[in-house]
């Protein structure tokens, strides 16, 4: 079984116009790194012209699911009925978007399989990563 997931989701950008722009994400997932979640923007959808990869803890994106969750430069909470909000904290300003909250739960049911919520410490490769650590020490 693969320990990798990408899913592609729709995210619409919230901006002080009334007209939401859509753009696409990619939600990524590895088992080797079991506690989190990556979300890449497309270099189209930034303003820096380069794609954006933004890191955080599977626990955040699903606890923000049912309640405001987060306090650094992920935030997530609840919008509506199947809304997600989803804002990203950076020195060059903030990026407030909207996401289907069933696709979201599709890609953590998925994560789930791979490895269940709880169990994270039993796939961390601990020994590898104090070698990779210590490597060049």
């Amino acid at each position: 079984m693969s320990t990798v997931i990408e899913q592609s989701v729709e995210a619409r950008l919230v901006a002080a116009a009334p007209r939401m722009a859509d753009i696409p994400a990619t939600l990524h997932y590895d088992g080797d790194d079991p506690f989190a979640v990556r979300m890449t923007f497309p270099a189209p959808a930034t303003l820096e012209g380069v794609d954006v990869c933004w890191t955080f803890a599977r626990d955040l994106l699903a606890a923000g699911m049912e309640a405001p969750e987060g306090d650094g430069d992920v935030r997530v909470r609840p919008y509506g009925y199947d809304r997600t909000v989803m804002e990203f904290h950076a020195p060059e300003g903030t990026a407030v978007i909207h996401v289907r909250s069933g696709e979201l739960r599709r890609f953590l049911e998925a994560t789930s399989e791979i490895v269940p919520t709880g169990l994270e410490h039993l796939h961390l490769d601990l020994d590898h990563g104090l070698a990779e650590l210590m490597r060049d020490a």
